[in-house]
């Protein structure tokens, strides 16, 4: 089932998220959930305060836009993030969270050792890099109540919050 997203300035979006304590069907239903919504998006992750959820779980696809790739969705709970100490832009990044399709420049780690745990409640230990690691590092802040918007610089946050005040204006006023 599709979900509805939640978008900026929701203030759900800037919550810090509680660990997941059980893997129940109600779990594996909602990550399979926000997997169908990231794709149908379409989007390369998703995390669960994105669908209202207050959980410390995410579902990304990194490769999925690459041409002639096949699907290959990965679910992370209760995921923990070692940056690597090399940091590289991570050019016109953008959210399902932050409407107008607004994109900037973001500084991300380029590896990242990933800890987490699957829906089968194996652990997964492993290192990310490239763009893998940016989706996973850009999905993870969202667990901690984070928006990418929050990281770039203070004059273009304020214009971006300012075309979003006239733009919910407008929205209102034509529903």
């Amino acid at each position: 089932m599709k979900l509805e997203i939640v978008t900026y300035p929701d203030p759900r979006l800037a919550q810090k998220c509680e660990p997941v304590t059980e893997i129940t069907d109600e779990l594996r239903t909602l990550a399979a959930d926000m997997i169908e919504t990231m794709y149908e998006a379409p989007g390369v992750g998703l995390a669960a305060p994105q669908v209202g959820r207050n959980i410390r779980m995410l579902v990304m696809d990194p490769d999925i836009g690459e041409e002639g790739s096949e699907r290959r969705p990965r679910v992370l709970i209760n995921p923990e993030l070692t940056l690597g100490k090399d940091m590289i832009p991570s050019e016109q990044e953008g959210c399902l969270s932050v409407p107008m399709n607004y994109r900037a420049t973001v500084k991300r780690a380029s590896t990242v050792h990933l800890k987490a745990t699957d829906l089968d409640g194996n652990s997964i230990d492993e290192d990310l890099e490239g763009f893998a690691a940016i989706v996973v590092q850009h999905e993870y802040d969202h667990l901690d109540g984070i928006l990418f918007i929050d990281r770039i610089s203070r004059l273009r946050r304020s214009l971006y919050d300012s075309k979003v005040k006239k733009w919910l204006k407008r929205k209102s006023a034509s529903a």
